[in-house]
C-alpha cells in the first residue's frame, strides 16, 4: 500500500502501523477518505481510524495528544468536536507539512461508514473483518427534497446580509451554498460522488457554470451573483424535481433580492 503514496505520506503510514503493532491497546489501524475513494496524491491528508480495545478507551482517548507526538513533529492538533466526532484528532505535523486525522474508536463501536475502511493492519485480521462486514455502509447522499426544504431559506440568509450591507456575510452565504448545494448537485447529476467543490474543476463544465456565482465586495455585483446562483440551482434541480418544491420559489427571492429598501 505504502508503495503507491507519495513518500511524506508513505513515511508517515508505516510509522503509524509499526507504532499500533506494539501497543497493545490498539486492535486495528484503518484507512478512509481518499485512501479509499481514490485521487490521493501530494497535497492529500491520512484518513486514519485507530480501533481501540474497549475497555481502554477512555484512557486512550485522554492521551492521544500524547499519542500523536509520538508519530512525528507534532506542530498543532486539535479535537473535531465543530464536526460532531469528538473521537477525532486533526493533526499537522512538519516539516515538511503533513496533514493526518487520527480518529480513535472503541472495537465495540465501530457504528457505520459512508465507505468501506480499508483495512491497513488488524491484530486478528479474520475477526476484524467479520465486523466490518456487519457494520452499516451508508454513502453520504442528499435527496432532491433536503436540497429543496434548505436552499430558499439559505439564499433568502444571503440576501438579507447583502440588503444590510454586511457584505462580507452575504458573500460568505454565497461560499457555503456552492460548497453545500450547488457543488454536491453539480457532481450528482454529472452521476459523480457528490462531495462538495473538492477537485470540482476537474469535474466537465463545472468551473464555468461556477464562476458567475462569485461576487465581489459590492452590493449589484453581489445581487447578480444570488441571481446566478438562484438560477443554477433551479437548472440542477429541473434534472432531479423534489417531491415537494416551495411554494411561491424563485419568484419570491428574486423579488427580494431586487426590491429597492
Amino acid at each position: 500500500m505504502t508503495g503507491k503514496l507519495p513518500n511524506l505520506h508513505a513515511r508517515m503510514l508505516d510509522r503509524v502501523v509499526a507504532v499500533v503493532q506494539d501497543d497493545s491497546r490498539f486492535d486495528a489501524l484503518l484507512a478512509g477518505g481518499s485512501l479509499v475513494t481514490g485521487g490521493f496524491d501530494e497535497q492529500s491528508d491520512l484518513d486514519l481510524i485507530l480501533v481501540v480495545r474497549t475497555e481502554v478507551q477512555a484512557a486512550v482517548m485522554a492521551e492521544r495528544r500524547s499519542f500523536a507526538a509520538g508519530l512525528g513533529e507534532l506542530l498543532a492538533a486539535f479535537t473535531g468536536e465543530h464536526v460532531g466526532e469528538p473521537r477525532l484528532l486533526i493533526c499537522l505535523y512538519g516539516p515538511p507539512l503533513l496533514h493526518v486525522d487520527l480518529k480513535f474508536v472503541a472495537a465495540n463501536d465501530l457504528g457505520s461508514f459512508s465507505e468501506r475502511p480499508l483495512v491497513l493492519w488488524a491484530r486478528d485480521d479474520t475477526g476484524l473483518r467479520r465486523r466490518l462486514d456487519a457494520v452499516e455502509i451508508a454513502p453520504a447522499g442528499r435527496t432532491a427534497q433536503w436540497f429543496e426544504d434548505r436552499t430558499w431559506l439559505w439564499l433568502h440568509y444571503s440576501t438579507t446580509k447583502m440588503r444590510r450591507g454586511e457584505y462580507f456575510e452575504a458573500l460568505s452565504g454565497l461560499d457555503f451554498f456552492r460548497d453545500v448545494v450547488l457543488g454536491p448537485m453539480l457532481r450528482r447529476n454529472a452521476g459523480e460522488r457528490p462531495r462538495g467543490l473538492r477537485r470540482i474543476e476537474g469535474s466537465l463544465g463545472a468551473r464555468d457554470r461556477l464562476l458567475p456565482t462569485l461576487a465581489a465586495y459590492d452590493r449589484a455585483a453581489i445581487a447578480e451573483a444570488l441571481r446566478r446562483t438562484t438560477a443554477l440551482y433551479m437548472e440542477l434541480r429541473a434534472a432531479d424535481p423534489p417531491p415537494a418544491p416551495t411554494a411561491h420559489m424563485p419568484q419570491a427571492l428574486l423579488d427580494y433580492i431586487d426590491e429597492r429598501q
